[in-house]
């Protein structure tokens, strides 16, 4: 099988893909409302946040508590080769669909992961492996990444799951 990937953010190893591709509102969480596909305004040139160090206390308690799961390092790193949308404002769109696809993907790992701590019996554990092989392939592209949504696994992991409660 092919090895985990690394399921904690690497900010620095990402193109600020969470700062541009998800939607904030105003409230509790994010001191403004930013629409998905802009990038925040608190991204300077460096795609660095400016209030990094002091995320809560300037109202942006949402940034300080997400967590990608490494789905944007990975994103950037191994299907853009390190590019950006900065740089090449024509990858931010498909860059935006990856990253929404890959953070499905890791959220199932991350998931079947936990099921693996679980005494489960012989069926269930071979399809908890049979669907880790479907979120593991030896390597992803745009395309394959593309076509994961519809190919089946997610809908197969979300009826999966609730089979799992007697063993919880």
């Amino acid at each position: 099988m092919t090895k985990l990937p690394d399921l904690t953010s690497d900010c620095a190893s990402c193109a600020a893909l969470c700062c541009l591709a998800l939607a904030f509102d105003k409230g509790g969480d994010f001191a403004i409302d930013k629409p998905a596909g802009l990038p925040c305004p608190n991204l300077d040139a460096g795609l660095g946040c400016t209030l990094y160090n002091r995320l809560e206390a300037e109202g942006f308690r949402g940034c300080a508590a997400y967590e990608c799961k490494g789905a944007g390092q990975r994103v950037v790193q191994e299907l853009f080769k390190g590019r950006d949308w900065l740089k090449h404002p024509d990858l931010a769109e498909p860059m935006m669909a990856a990253f929404a696809a890959m953070r499905q993907v890791h959220d199932g790992i991350e998931l079947l992961e936990t099921a693996r701590t679980l005494d489960l019996p012989g069926a269930l554990e071979a399809e908890r492996q049979a669907l880790l092989r479907a979120y593991l392939p030896a390597e992803w592209t745009l395309e394959s990444l593309a076509a994961f949504s519809t190919s089946g696994a997610p809908v197969r992991l979300k009826a999966f799951l609730p089979r799992l409660r007697d063993w919880v």
